[in-house]
């Protein structure tokens, strides 16, 4: 039996990003970029109004009233063709090319405009109201480095400097197989009282698919040595095979049995930790294989731990080990025993005041308790008893 950080050690830290592939620009959200990005094009492409007004030659004003004739017009798209010369200004509007000649946009509210000109007492101020040519980036710049991880703000910018295409790290594609003659998939219309609906497989997927993995569900397989290695080869392709129950010791309990029959390679198998204890780590030749215990809560919280930091770390982003942050006790603890425990456990208090509530019932088979837990309170092997306001680290999920 090893150590928490000895899993994650054995499971993430020795896994290297997939490989890439070209995605859309606007296909990449949650993905890793492969290489850095350098922009197209400069941006602005020429200096722009940043306001609707007049652009003028700064040199000539003074703060004193100024007459100056309005010689064309520069939209948006539509740029004003030529320069200008003293005593001229040109209308423009916002994100219009400022002509040649220019350096300085008054404002329309600080102008009087009398037929074909226009009367101000603006004082100069070169470059006022003016965005310069390359003030967001210029052409060839690197705008996103290799390792960004995207999202829809990183995907603007890529997008602004040009790129239709990014090449980013592969999503890992997640093979879910559920054991257990018990069970009985959510959609049958009645359930006998000695079966268990699986529940375990939607909430591991919901939990890989939100952390950027394609996640596949090949099915229930029974407990025998034919059924398990039949829905095991189902699993060919993926990147990552994820079993449910079995995992324990029982008569009945035969995933690593049939894992060994088809090639895995077992690095470990039992952790010290509770809920959780019984969790194969493997490979099956390119496959990474996570045998999780059949309990929902025990699977919730080792997938939790190992599978979503590998996703993480197969797609190339940062994967540390979940270790909590520090939140103070709303009650009274006992001393922990040799495994290190995850105990579910509520925020209460208001905002800038919340406490940690552990729930009285830790039961790795109680879904309710889960779903009203705020995250999980990590206990130290033999950690001693804490008091109220003793801060614990805290993991929410």
């Amino acid at each position: 039996m090893i150590s928490v950080e000895k899993a994650y050690e054995h499971i993430v830290t020795g896994a290297k990003p997939l490989t890439t592939e070209r995605l859309p620009v606007a296909e990449t959200s949650g993905r890793v970029l492969a290489a850095p990005l350098a922009a197209r094009r400069s941006q602005p492409g020429c200096s722009l109004s940043a306001m609707d007004g007049y652009a003028v030659r700064s040199a000539e004003l003074d703060g004193e009233m100024k007459e100056f004739t309005v010689v064309g017009e520069s939209a948006a798209g539509d740029p004003f063709d030529g320069s200008i010369k003293p005593g001229q200004s040109i209308r423009i509007f916002t994100g219009a090319a400022v002509p040649d000649g220019a350096d300085q946009v008054i404002i329309q509210e600080n102008v009087e405009r009398r037929d074909k000109n226009i009367f101000t007492r603006e004082p100069a101020a070169s470059g006022k109201n003016i965005r310069v040519m390359g003030s967001d980036f210029f052409d060839k710049q690197i705008v996103l480095d290799s390792g960004t991880f995207m999202t829809p703000k990183s995907i603007g910018l890529a997008a602004s400097a040009g790129h239709s295409h990014l090449m980013v790290h592969r999503a890992p594609k997640v093979a879910i197989l559920a054991t257990g003659d018990e069970l009985a998939p959510p959609e049958q219309k009645s359930f006998k009282a000695h079966e268990t609906v699986n529940s375990t497989a939607p909430q591991i997927a919901a939990l890989l698919n939100d952390a950027g993995a394609i996640c596949m569900y090949i099915g229930q397989a029974g407990d025998s040595l034919k059924s398990l290695q039949a829905a095991i080869k189902k699993a060919k392709g993926a990147d990552i095979l994820i079993t449910l129950g079995g995992a324990s010791v029982g008569d009945k309990d035969l995933m690593q049995q049939a894992l060994s029959a088809e090639g895995m390679t077992l690095d470990f198998w039992k952790v010290a930790m509770r809920p959780g204890k019984p969790l194969i780590f493997g490979q099956i030749a390119d496959m990474r294989v996570l045998g999780l215990p059949g309990n929902p809560v025990s699977a919730f919280v080792c997938a939790l731990l190992f599978a979503r930091p590998l996703v993480d770390q197969l797609m190339g982003r940062p994967s540390p080990l979940p270790t909590g942050v520090p939140l103070p006790l709303a009650t009274d603890m006992p001393a922990n025993g040799s495994r290190q425990h995850y105990v579910r456990a509520r925020l209460i208090g208001v905002p800038g005041q919340r406490t940690l509530d552990p729930a009285v019932d830790q039961d790795s088979s109680l879904l309710t308790v889960l779903s009203q837990s705020d995250g999980l309170i990590i206990r130290q092997p033999e950690a001693p008893a804490a008091k109220a306001d003793d801060f614990v680290p805290f993991l929410p999920f």
